[in-house]
């Protein structure tokens, strides 16, 4: 039996209804009783909190600059590091394939277990003990934030380029996905008319995929003096 009770130190939260934790930590390979319900209300709490805290610290900032910066602590990269600081990994309940696979230490598991711990804590209590638990979690990378610390995503800087030319924007199509389930990788080729240049990238996910692509886009068109 997992020793719940060190976790919950951790977390620097003791939960009044015993259930809540242990279905926060369990996947759905794990069964029909799982975490989606409270990582879909974790995850809207998430961005509610941290787009608020934002909005007080930086009033200077313009809505791209929060944007940005919200984006850059509500990743699925960061929800996984904050979840492996917390230790979440060691409580997970997968279901057998996912265990073997090392599901435990898989960054989308991890960051959506993240995310049910915090709907888990918000039905257990309130809005305000949500509110401290999360930002005592993100207190580090919050100290580091300022509206100049978060650069521009490749394929926003690459629209924006474009825009800024008068050129077409650039066309992004899935070429292929590869592996299993669990395990997938996404190519995509960014296409631009003017000039014309074709590149591709490979992620994870279609998403970061279309970064890569993005980036060597950038490169491309650095390199051309475009």
């Amino acid at each position: 039996m997992p020793d719940f009770s060190r976790l919950q130190r951790g977390l620097g939260y003791a939960f009044d209804d015993p259930q809540l934790l242990p279905l926060a930590l369990t996947h759905r390979s794990a069964g029909s009783r799982n975490n989606e319900r409270l990582e879909f209300l974790g995850d809207s709490i998430l961005n509610h909190i941290i787009a608020e805290t934002l909005f007080q610290r930086f009033p200077a900032a313009r809505e791209g600059e929060l944007s940005r910066m919200r984006a850059s602590l509500v990743r699925g990269d960061t929800l996984a590091q904050v979840a492996q600081e917390l230790e979440l990994g060691e409580f997970l309940v997968l279901g057998i394939g996912e265990r073997k696979g090392g599901g435990h230490r898989r960054a989308s598991i991890l960051a959506d277990a993240l995310e049910a711990v915090i709907g888990a804590i918000l039905v257990d209590s309130d809005v305000p003990h949500c509110r401290e638990r999360v930002l005592a979690w993100f207190a580090s990378r919050l100290a580091e934030l300022d509206e100049g610390s978060v650069d521009k995503d490749a394929k926003t800087r690459l629209q924006e380029y474009l825009q800024g030319k008068g050129r077409p924007l650039p066309q992004y199509d899935l070429l292929e996905v590869q592996g299993e389930a669990h395990a997938q990788q996404f190519r995509v080729a960014c296409r631009l008319q003017k000039p014309a240049l074709q590149v591709e990238g490979s992620g994870s996910s279609r998403r970061k995929a279309e970064q890569v692509a993005a980036r060597m886009a950038l490169e491309g068109l650095n390199a051309d003096g475009n």
